[in-house]
C-alpha cells in the first residue's frame, strides 16, 4: 500500500469525528465544538491519505520553538501496524528538529511505549522526571 502524508488544511468534521470514533476516543467525539476549535488553533496537523481517504492524522500544539506537544497522534484500526504512525511521527520530528523538548502522553500499554521508544522517545521516569497534568 502506497501512502500520502500531506499537511491537513481544512477540517472536515465527518472525517475527523470518523478517526477519534474509531479508535473510541469519545471525549471528543461527544464534543465535537470543542474538537473543532482545537484543530482550529493547532501548530500544524500532518494527515495519512489512501487516496483521498483520510486513514490517519498527527496534531501538534505549543510554540513551535522551545516546546511541541504532540496532542494527537490516530490511525484507523484496520491501517494500523502499516507503517503510517511512524510515517506521521517522523514527519513531525523532521518538521520540528530544532525544538528543544518535543513532549506527549500516551496510554500505558507495551505497544504504545514500544512504538514511542523506538521512535527515540524516553520515560519522563528515565530523566529522573515526573509528568503532572490536571483534567
Amino acid at each position: 500500500m502506497q501512502f500520502t502524508i500531506k499537511e491537513y488544511l481544512i477540517y472536515q468534521e465527518a472525517e475527523i469525528l470518523n478517526l477519534y470514533d474509531r479508535v473510541g476516543w469519545t471525549n471528543y467525539t461527544s464534543n465535537p465544538s470543542m474538537l473543532a476549535n482545537a484543530y482550529q488553533h493547532s501548530l500544524k496537523i500532518w494527515g495519512a491519505y489512501d487516496g483521498e481517504k483520510l486513514v490517519g492524522i498527527i496534531r501538534v500544539v505549543g510554540d513551535g520553538y522551545s516546546m511541541v506537544y504532540i496532542q494527537d497522534i490516530i490511525v484507523l484500526p484496520e491501517y494500523q501496524r502499516k507503517g503510517i504512525g511512524t510515517l506521521l511521527l517522523q514527519q513531525i520530528l523532521l518538521e520540528y528538529k530544532h525544538v528543544y523538548q518535543k513532549v506527549l502522553l500516551t496510554d500505558n500499554t507495551e505497544k504504545t511505549i514500544q512504538f514511542y521508544q523506538s521512535a527515540g522517545f524516553i520515560m519522563d521516569t528515565d530523566m529522573n522526571c515526573r509528568a503532572f497534568l490536571k483534567m
